[in-house]
C-alpha cells in the first residue's frame, strides 16, 4: 500500500515543507492541533523522512516511534537521525499491519497515512492497530485531503501542489494525483477515504470525541502573501485535519 510509489523519492520528500501550502499551511497548522508534547510518547505513522518525527521530539516528546511502509523512507529518516542524533527511533511496518506494543503511546499523529488503503475494510483495520497502539484516552492527530475539495476549482498551482482527479471513486473514496510541484516536480496517486469512511471507521475502531479542524494559513504566511493570495485555499480548502480519542 504505497510503500514503491515513495521509494523513488527518499531524501526529496522533504522538499515538499518548504512549499507554500506546507509551509505556511500544513506545518504550523497540525503542529499546533498536536499541541504541547513535552514529555509525551509519540507514535508517528507513515512517518516518510521523519520531518514531524524529529520535530515532535525537538518540542519534547519523551518517545517517538517513527514507522513507514517504505523502506527508502525510513532509510533517510535514519540517516537524518545519524546526522542530527535526536533519539527517535525508526522502523518500517504497514499501519495496517502494526505490530503490538509492550509499551502504548500518549499519542499517535497520520500525516497521509490513509491514503493508499484499498477498500474500507483496511482502512478499519488501520484504525483497529492505531487504536490497540495508545493509552486509554491517548489522542490521535490526523492530516490529510479534504473529503468535501471540489476538483473543479481554481488551480493550487501556486501553492506549490496540484490535485487532480484520476479515475472515478472508490469504495474509500476519490482516486487523486497530487503532484508536489517541486523541480522537478513529483507526482503521486493516492486515494482518501471520504469523511463517512473516516468517522464510521474510527469509531468501529473504538475512537471517540472526533472532531473536524479546518487548516488555517498561519499569521507568517499571511505576512508573506497576502490574504488574497490565499483566498482560493480558502474558499476550496484541498487539506484538513480530525482529532479524536482512543
Amino acid at each position: 500500500m504505497g510503500g514503491q510509489l515513495y521509494d523513488g523519492i527518499g531524501e526529496s520528500f522533504e522538499g515538499f515543507k518548504t512549499l507554500p501550502l506546507a509551509r505556511y499551511g500544513e506545518v504550523p497548522g497540525f503542529l499546533g492541533l498536536v499541541g504541547d508534547v513535552r514529555g509525551r510518547s509519540v507514535l508517528d505513522l507513515a512517518s516518510g523522512t521523519g520531518f514531524y518525527s524529529r520535530e515532535l521530539k525537538r518540542r519534547g516528546a519523551s518517545r517517538v516511534l517513527g514507522v513507514d511502509i517504505s523502506s527508502a523512507m525510513v532509510d533517510a529518516a535514519l540517516a537524518a537521525e545519524e546526522r542530527e542524533p535526536l533519539g527517535v527511533a525508526y522502523e518500517v511496518g504497514d499501519v495496517a499491519e502494526l505490530r503490538a506494543f509492550e509499551e502504548p503511546f500518549d499519542l499517535a499523529v497520520a500525516v497521509q497515512a490513509f491514503n493508499y488503503a484499498p477498500d474500507v475494510a483496511t482502512v478499519e483495520r488501520m484504525c483497529r492497530r492505531i487504536h490497540r497502539s495508545l493509552v486509554p484516552g491517548g489522542g490521535l492527530f490526523v492530516f490529510g485531503q479534504h473529503p468535501d475539495f471540489r476538483f473543479d476549482g481554481p488551480p493550487l498551482d501556486k501553492y506549490g501542489f496540484r490535485c487532480e482527479r484520476a479515475g472515478g471513486d472508490s469504495e474509500v473514496g476519490p482516486r487523486v494525483r497530487v503532484t508536489a510541484l517541486l523541480e522537478p516536480p513529483v507526482s503521486f496517486p493516492a486515494n482518501p477515504p471520504s469523511r463517512a469512511v473516516y468517522e464510521s471507521c474510527l469509531r468501529a475502531a473504538g475512537f471517540r470525541d472526533l472532531e473536524w479542524v479546518p487548516l488555517e494559513v498561519s499569521a507568517e504566511g499571511l505576512a508573506a502573501f497576502g490574504a488574497e493570495f490565499w483566498a482560493d485555499l480558502a474558499a476550496n480548502p484541498p487539506l484538513v485535519m480530525l482529532r479524536c480519542r482512543a
